[in-house]
């Protein structure tokens, strides 16, 4: 490994600095730099640095250094610079320096005896002395003193640092003094010198860790990409930014044979062992003994509570009284070891973080393991039931104690904790360690609670493989039964997620067994929550109707309405949510209202309950109902970004399902907000089955709603091959087959998958029940099933369903009311534009046929819309109703306009792309609708699709960008255009 690299890294504006200050000594101006910084911080790399730029640069350079080795000299540092002067080549001519030059004998003994011994012993003659020789050494060349780690100076040569600060400014010289970051006499100086004119401070930072990867690149002997991730992550979490640290960790990785690096790449070998670098800890030790023995007991017991520690309980420990714990404390603040914790006044932090290791490095292990069981005791007491963070922090100490089951039990509880706050990544972390630590408990209960937890967490992160795999390595143990059923229980909740369903009612099988036929209602209650759950996915006879009775049972039996007397608690409240779960999906087709009334008491039960993973859920399914209600996915798109954060993986892949399937209504394409491919590789990676069945869905939605029958089938093909049990059944063949079909005029095959829609259930979500109204009120006929009991329940059903009103006062002879429900169904479809300009589409048909309403201009508008949708056949279509009513129709010759792949990618279409060109010249609506033979208005809603889809902050930013674009027929143009 290289130890010193070609340039520093990190330090661009200090090096500029003193370049300057180099340029200007030359120009026989001086100044004074001081550099402070910790300890590794690079201060007198950055000092060697300056030597040799001033030295390439023909400036005559002298360097001393202080030392806390041996006896104090003194003016050590002065005496080693001015020797440096004499060692050289080239020495300078020193008979100018008359009188001054015997006062320079104190220092060189060259000069001793080259005049009468000087009076006194007055240090400003000394300074002078030696300013007016650098003025000599650097006359027409400029020089550069160099002193080196001043806090190990001596009084006198602070003295004549100072003199020399004061008087620089008509002098060649620069004076550069390095000095640490701790109390002392030399720190005073510095910050009070560079407080006038010509004087510079310049305080070390720790490097970022972009700074880091490229200074390990360099020491490696390659560049930043020779820097692996994890290699990365070892040095900026060992090292904090200290250039120090990070050599010596690189060195260490190395010389222990963690890091092998071979030509331009390398890799860690095996689990990175962490060990303080024997330098690095010998400075935290050598920091923490200027404390004294008082002190520094009181940051070991620090240490042993980790790198944040609570003061109080270290003071308990330590035996150290208030006045003099604060007294240590501040000077560790002042040396910088410790700073106080900005989060909570109580606590204090280490600022390095391999600080507590060496501290700790010093402790004989009995001596550490009293301390840490003394600071369990003593943190126990103090915090009885050890709410919050303390919990995970007396597991530490306890483990560091050597009680292994009692700091697996408090892990287990942390875990559960956080599984119940929502932290899924924290609860399987310390779940596993629980499980580890109490492997070989006496008491089965105990790794059963731990197992089980475990398992939920690692089925909320999607980790499906490592939950079953965590569930056969407790097969084979001897459980109580009621056990035994709870572990089947929560299995079958996993093969749920994962869409094994046959697999699932096997482990529910297999807990009624466990149970036995004696079980109470009480004892079967989970058992038939999450059966209810997997027979809404399986094929049955009447698996809503089966679903829902199971549900009730289990509500029953542990009387779980929120209305009641009491609300339940623990293991019997999340029995309750999800009963409350399993029971609105069975009764949303039945009764939607029903359905929204079982989501607020879940989400009142889990609220009360303290269970915010399941309310939740409740908000999800309730944002759904909205965005179903009133066709507004906004509270969708925000209780997404909450499931989000809380890095439960199947509840994201299922919000981002629902909330694709509304983007795709909406017209957002394409596939809105969410990118369908993409999820739905990560669902298949994580075997996340249910979900993924949920996503194939919304895509079969999206490529009808594109007019793409090819796409569609293959997606409706791998839906049949994944087994979907039918529960989808109303959307696919509603929201898809349906909808499909009419995009591409198949009137048959859309009759067709209505029937195939209604035989699936009056799902509100199938999006059918609308469409089948207005399809009969053009075809004259009565269905004899009458109109479906969901038809009014939607946005998108209310907006078919009053066209199919329209239609029918049409015919009857109401033109007029015929013409006030189109015109009012322009308020209700907003939300739909695909849907509103088909369903006038399918009226005007009608009304050219009956005499009503404008026809005409219903159809152009449609036309426009699916020409630039690329559905060609319904444009088509409304092109040959407009010719049948004599109205002049547009032609669509061939050659028309490509759009470039970078915006096709965002979803615009050929018209927009049509739009956006002509922005380009600064057109206003009207020029652009008289250049496109379209409407003014409907330029403006190009526009505003244009500025959405962009994500172009205002039209002036549009016309920007659109000014650099021409038309281009090619497919691979490139447009300066961000994705939204």
């Amino acid at each position: 490994m290289r130890t010193r690299v070609a340039r520093l890294t990190g330090r661009a504006l200090e090096l500029r600095l003193l370049d300057e200050a180099l340029a200007e000594s030359q120009a026989g101006r001086g100044s004074a730099i001081f550099i402070t910084g910790e300890d590794g911080i690079g201060r007198s790399r950055l000092a060697l640095e300056a030597e040799q730029r001033a030295a390439a640069a023909g400036i005559r350079v002298l360097r001393g250094r202080g030392s806390s080795v041996g006896p104090v000299t003194p003016l050590r540092p002065l005496t080693e610079a001015l020797l440096s002067l004499l060692r050289g080549a080239d020495p300078p001519d020193v008979a100018g320096l008359g009188p001054y030059l015997p006062v320079l004998g104190r220092l060189v003994p060259d000069w001793i005896s080259r005049g009468p011994e000087p009076d006194g012993e007055s240090m400003i003659i000394l300074a002078e002395a030696v300013l007016r020789l650098t003025a000599v050494a650097g006359r027409d060349r400029g020089c550069l003193l160099v002193l080196d780690d001043l806090q190990d100076a001596d009084p006198q040569t602070l003295a004549v640092v100072e003199y020399l600060a004061d008087n620089l400014g008509e002098q060649p010289t620069v004076l550069l003094a390095t000095v640490r970051d701790e109390p002392g006499p030399a720190l005073d100086l510095a910050h009070t010198a560079t407080r006038r004119p010509g004087r510079t401070l310049i305080t070390l930072d720790r490097l970022t860790r972009d700074d880091v990867r490229r200074l390990a690149g360099a020491l490696l002997g390659g560049g930043p990409e020779l820097v692996t991730e994890p290699l990365l992550e070892r040095l900026w979490t060992d090292s904090a930014g200290n250039p120090f640290v990070v050599e010596e960790v690189l060195r260490s990785v190395q010389t222990t044979g963690q890091l092998v690096v071979t030509g331009d790449a390398c890799r860690l070998a095996g689990p990175v062992r962490r060990t303080v670098p024997p330098r690095v800890a010998r400075g935290v030790v050598r920091r923490v003994d200027r404390l004294g023995p008082q002190g520094r007991h009181l940051l070991t017991v620090a240490a042993v509570l980790g790198s944040r520690f609570p003061v109080q309980v270290v003071r308990a420990v330590a035996g150290v009284d208030e006045e003099r714990m604060h007294r240590h404390l501040r000077t560790a603040m002042e040396f910088r070891l410790v700073a106080a914790d900005p989060t909570d006044p109580d606590w204090y932090v280490f600022t390095q973080p391999y600080a507590t290791d060496a501290l700790l490095g010093q402790l004989l292990p009995a001596a550490r393991v009293e301390l840490a069981r003394r600071a369990a005791d003593e943190t126990e007491t103090r915090h009885p039931g050890l709410p919050g963070l303390w919990c995970e922090l007396v597991a530490g100490l306890r483990l560091d104690a050597g009680d292994e089951p009692a700091a697996g039990r408090l892990l287990a509880e942390a875990g559960r904790r956080a599984l119940v706050g929502g932290d899924t990544g924290d609860a399987i972390g310390l779940l596993d360690r629980a499980r580890q630590l109490l492997r070989d408990d006496p008491d089965p209960a105990v790794q059963l609670r731990v197992v089980d937890a475990l398992l939920q967490a690692l089925t909320g992160a999607g980790l499906l493989d490592r939950a079953f795999a965590v569930a056969d390595a407790m097969a084979g143990r001897e459980w109580a039964p009621k056990d035994r059923a709870g572990l089947h229980v929560r299995l079958a909740w996993t093969a749920l997620v994962a869409g094994r369903y046959a697999d699932g009612l096997a482990e529910v099988a297999a807990a009624r067994a466990a149970l036995g036929t004696g079980a109470t209602a009480t004892e079967l209650a989970a058992v038939d929550a999450v059966e209810a759950q997997l027979t809404l996915e399986s094929p049955g006879a009447d698996p809503f109707g089966a679903a829902e009775a199971l549900a009730r049972r289990s509500l029953r039996a542990i009387d779980a309405d929120p209305a009641g007397p009491a609300t339940p608690t623990g293991a019997a409240a999340e029995v309750a949510c999800q009963a409350w779960h399993a029971l609105a999906t069975a009764v949303q087709r039945r009764d939607p209202d029903e359905a929204t009334v079982c989501l607020h008491r879940l989400r009142r039960l889990a609220a009360d309950a303290r269970l915010p993973r399941w309310g939740l859920y409740a908000r999800v399914l309730l944002a759904a109902d909205t965005a179903l209600r009133d066709g507004d996915p906004g509270p969708l798109r925000r209780v997404r970004d909450e499931v989000a954060r809380t890095g439960t993986v199947a509840a994201q892949h299922h919000t981002d399902a629902v909330l694709a399937l509304h983007e795709v209504l909406a017209g957002r394409y394409p596939s809105g907000v969410v990118d369908l491919t993409d999820r739905l590789r990560r669902a298949d990676q994580l075997r996340l089955g249910h979900a993924a069945r949920e996503l194939l869905v919304a895509r079969a939605v999206l490529a009808a709603h594109r007019g793409r029958s090819r796409e569609l089938d293959e997606v409706l093909r791998e839906l049949r091959w994944r087994g979907d049990g039918g529960r989808h059944g109303p959307v696919v063949h509603g929201l898809a087959g349906v909808f499909g079909a009419l995009l591409q005029e198949d009137r048959a095959r859309a009759r067709a998958e209505l029937r195939r829609a209604r035989a699936a259930g009056d799902d509100p979500l199938g999006g059918w029940q609308g469409i089948a109204l207005l399809l009969d009120a053009l075809d004259r006929v009565d269905d004899p099933a009458g109109p479906a009991p969901g038809a009014g329940r939607t946005r998108w059903n209310r907006c078919f369903g009053q066209l199919a009103e329209a239609v029918r006062h049409g015919r009857d002879g109401r033109p007029d009311r015929a013409e006030a429900v189109v015109a009012a169904v322009e308020g209700v479809a907003a939300a739909y534009p695909m849907a509103f300009h088909l369903g006038r589409r399918l009226v005007a048909e009608a009304a050219l046929r009956d005499g009503w309403g404008d026809p005409a201009a219903w159809l152009r508008e449609a036309e426009e819309h699916f020409h630039c949708a690329d559905v060609p056949a319904v444009a088509a279509a409304c092109r040959s109703l407009l010719r049948q009513a004599g109205a002049p129709v547009r032609q669509r010759r061939s050659g028309s306009l490509r759009v470039p792949a970078a915006l096709r990618a965002m979803g615009i279409t050929v018209r927009e792309y049509e739009v956006l060109i002509l922005l380009g010249e600064r057109l206003g609506n009207r020029p652009i609708a008289d250049r496109l033979h379209i409407s003014p208005r409907t330029a403006e809603k190009h526009v505003a699709s244009l500025i959405s889809k962009t994500g172009a902050p205002g039209r002036g930013a549009l016309c920007e960008v659109a000014a650099g674009l021409a038309p281009d027929r090619s497919d691979t143009g490139r447009a300066g255009l961000r994705p939204r």
